[in-house]
């Protein structure tokens, strides 16, 4: 696993051409991972019929509401957690 609770993380940007699990609204964003799921097979291959492997890492990462949202209008302290697979997150 490349990334543990607490690190500070930022969703890589892409536009891929293929099934993507990651919502494009979150994309480019940093969060804190809050926990690891452990390791699965990726879906993004498994949409295609192919094996998912090697397991993917999935974290559960959490990212303020107001980070995500520009006009969010609501406290400081509201979250929203997302399941995002290692290969989209960079070390911030």
């Amino acid at each position: 696993m490349k990334f543990k609770p607490g690190d500070r993380v930022q969703v890589r940007v892409d536009v891929p051409a293929h099934h993507c699990r990651t919502p494009a609204y979150i994309q480019g964003r940093m969060g804190v991972v809050e926990r690891v799921h452990g390791a699965f097979r990726n879906p993004e291959q498994l949409a295609y019929g192919r094996d998912g492997l090697p397991e993917v890492p999935l974290y559960l990462v959490r990212f303020g509401q107001d980070a995500v949202w520009p006009a969010y209008a609501g406290t400081a302290q509201d979250t929203v957690m997302v399941d995002l697979y290692e290969h989209w997150l960079e070390r911030t």
